[in-house]
């Protein structure tokens, strides 16, 4: 639910038509359970709205204020929560059964600095032909790859088939990379 749902949702001053409603005053003091008149005669006076705030309650709970204000505020704390939210991106590095050496050791290389730059690493081995009859060779691959940034990573997902690839989903451990430091 997006902030215009929730907003949509929130009625104000006439739109109230509940015989009883329970009044939160701008500062916080409940003034009591009363009908929505005369609580909108009480905000009026004051130069605020009354809102519906808990709609599902018995009786509904309306708080006098700004509405505007309101809004705002709603708003700016939803904006602040999504900020916190962490997106975590995925790098891939793709391998066949056969990588050479010193290809798997760059690749080994660029997939710890993934994990330090904080992104997940998708670590695929893809199968072409008759590499298929070998499944082993890609799973030995990544094993060997976990095993090289097991200081400062965790599997988050183990080795498994998805079609012609095997893939094995490593993210960074924060605790094992503090250590490190």
């Amino acid at each position: 639910m997006n902030s215009k749902d929730s907003n949509r949702e929130l009625r104000i001053n006439e739109q109230i038509r509940v015989p009883q409603i329970r009044v939160i005053d701008s500062d916080g003091t409940q003034l009591g359970i009363m009908s929505p008149r005369e609580a909108l005669r009480i905000a009026e006076s004051k130069g605020l709205d009354l809102v519906e705030i808990v709609p599902n309650a018995k009786p509904p709970v309306c708080k006098i204020i700004d509405y505007g204000k309101y809004r705002y505020e709603v708003q700016k704390k939803e904006k602040n929560q999504r900020k916190k939210q962490a997106v975590i991106e995925v790098k891939e590095i793709r391998f066949h059964p056969n990588t050479d050496d010193h290809d798997f050791e760059f690749k080994a290389r660029h997939c710890r600095q993934f994990l330090l730059d904080g992104y997940k690493v998708k670590a695929t081995v893809i199968y072409k032909g008759r590499e298929l009859i070998y499944p082993e060779k890609g799973e030995e691959l990544l094993n060997r790859l976990i095993e090289k940034v097991n200081d400062i990573a965790r599997v988050e997902s183990p080795p498994k088939f998805e079609g012609r690839a095997m893939t094995a989903i490593l993210i960074l451990d924060k605790s094992k990379a503090k250590k490190l430091n």
